[in-house]
């Protein structure tokens, strides 16, 4: 049997952990059916947020390394193109799968879908409806260069169908016939396999934090709307240390280093002030199952992230989000995740909310069975590749 030629772009983090279910989905059950090649783009070059990642999570290193590394958006990405087709067209792969909505993604759209080879997008229809966001147009731009798309939500299912994406589309797929499907989420498979590893290998962490189970409150900030505005930083990091000294609860802030560059730079005394606060607790980046064991292990979580607000909900965790809007319409609907934006008001008030009255929150499986990974591939090898060699399988489209 000849086997699939898969072609992983990653870039940023998130992506790494995201490409990780899919490359232990392949090692486990497809090994004989996908050949996985893996192009790192070197978006995030930092090694702390890249080459630990794929240590720890146990992927495959890059077969390439753009090294493109930080750039105004428009030069990142033209450089990213550029090299991202010099390897489709050494390499030849028979699709092309890309993770979420960064600027790593938006280049593999774009160059894959000018040569004509079919791309796969996970986590697609995700929306925010502010185009002002460079993921924003990142997330419409890839859809709608897309033959695959792999929703992770009934809401971004729905976000599809709104644009004109047509389930009952019948194949052969192509990026003008396109088949769109309701999968659960990848990182939820993530969040299930690595949550017992995380308890083996990292419980000496909180020991080193000085912090206890359920008694800290985990905070991440990393958007460029809130790191970069040096006005909002400043408003949200004093809040956060004046919830803190009130309530004589511990902060364990996990810093990136737009949010470290920022506040050595520009607000130099608020850095100092965090710094002798007995109960923040700034630290360099972590891995994966360092973040994972925090998560598991918080109180409540406060993050601008898209990701780990989706991880706080797996984990049952309420979360306060420090932006306008979210793509994960659902956990607001739910009541377990809040806007709050950079205001202090909004943010005390829903803070003082989730502390008070959180044991009546419910965490519903909005984001599958842990198995969305399996199922992706399947998929996959059924259109592009041959067919399993399971006898038993059938195709099931949703």
């Amino acid at each position: 049997m000849s086997q699939l030629k898969l072609l992983n772009i990653v870039g940023a983090r998130p992506q790494i952990i995201k490409a990780s279910a899919i490359s232990r989905a392949v090692r486990l059950q497809f090994s004989e059916e996908i050949m996985e090649l893996t192009l790192h783009t070197g978006q995030h070059y930092d090694k702390e947020l890249s080459e630990v990642f794929f240590d720890e999570l146990e992927i495959h290193k890059p077969d390439y390394n753009l090294s493109v590394g930080s750039a105004r958006h428009g030069k990142q990405i033209s450089m990213m193109i550029t090299g991202i087709e010099d390897v489709l067209l050494k390499e030849k792969p028979d699709c092309v799968l890309l993770y979420g909505d960064t600027n790593s993604t938006l280049a593999g759209a774009i160059a894959a879908s000018k040569l004509r080879f079919p791309v796969i997008h996970i986590e697609a229809g995700l929306r925010s409806f502010n185009k002002s966001m460079p993921e924003e147009l990142n997330r419409i731009v890839s859809d709608h260069s897309s033959t695959l798309l792999f929703a992770p939500t009934n809401a971004a299912f729905k976000n599809l169908m709104n644009e004109g994406f047509r389930p009952e589309n019948s194949p052969p797929y192509t990026i003008d016939n396109p088949k769109i499907y309701l999968t659960g989420d990848i990182m939820y498979d993530n969040s299930l396999f690595f949550a017992e590893l995380a308890e083996r290998k990292k419980t000496s962490l909180l020991e080193q934090l000085s912090v206890d189970r359920e008694k800290f409150i985990l905070v991440t900030i990393h958007r460029d709307i809130n790191t970069d505005n040096i006005k909002r930083l400043e408003t949200i990091l004093s809040t956060l240390k004046s919830i803190a000294e009130e309530n004589s609860i511990t902060f364990v802030m996990p810093l990136h280093p737009r949010t470290t560059k920022s506040l050595k730079t520009s607000l130099k005394e608020l850095n100092e002030e965090l710094g002798l606060c007995k109960y923040i607790r700034m630290i360099p980046p972590v891995s994966y199952i360092e973040m994972t064991l925090l998560e598991k292990t918080c109180r409540m979580i406060i993050t601008d992230s898209g990701g780990v607000q989706k991880e706080s909900h797996f984990f049952k965790k309420p979360c306060i989000v420090l932006r306008k809007e979210t793509e994960w319409t659902e956990l607001i609907i739910n009541g377990t995740t809040k806007l709050a934006d950079a205001d202090p008001e909004k943010i005390r008030n829903e803070f003082y909310a989730f502390l008070y009255s959180d044991s009546g929150l419910e965490y519903p499986g909005f984001y599958g069975d842990g198995k969305a990974a399996e199922f992706i591939l399947r998929e996959i090898l059924f259109l592009f590749g041959e067919k399993l060699a399971d006898k038993n399988y059938q195709y099931q489209g949703s």
